[in-house]
């Protein structure tokens, strides 16, 4: 099975906002929400029509992403398409 190469990545990251960051500037909606673990940014999930998580991966290059819905506690690297366990 193959792991995670980028965890050298995961910083000490606050969320910049308790929303996603983008969908509130457009006003827009979103599903879930996703903390960058390289910078802090909160974006919304593949599953909101947006993918503002998706695309700030695209357009920044911080692979890995967490989880920040109440009670859930994993992630993903885009890069190694592979999830991960966080504490």
């Amino acid at each position: 099975m193959k792991g995670c190469t980028h965890t050298d990545q995961i910083r000490d990251v606050k969320p910049h906002a308790h929303a996603c960051e983008e969908c509130l500037k457009k006003g827009d909606t979103w599903v879930h929400l996703r903390l960058c673990m390289t910078c802090g940014n909160v974006g919304c999930c593949d599953s909101s029509k947006n993918q503002h998580a998706t695309k700030h991966f695209h357009s920044a290059k911080h692979p890995i992403i967490k989880s920040i819905e109440p009670g859930e506690n994993w992630g993903w690297c885009y890069i190694d398409e592979v999830e991960l366990d966080f504490p």
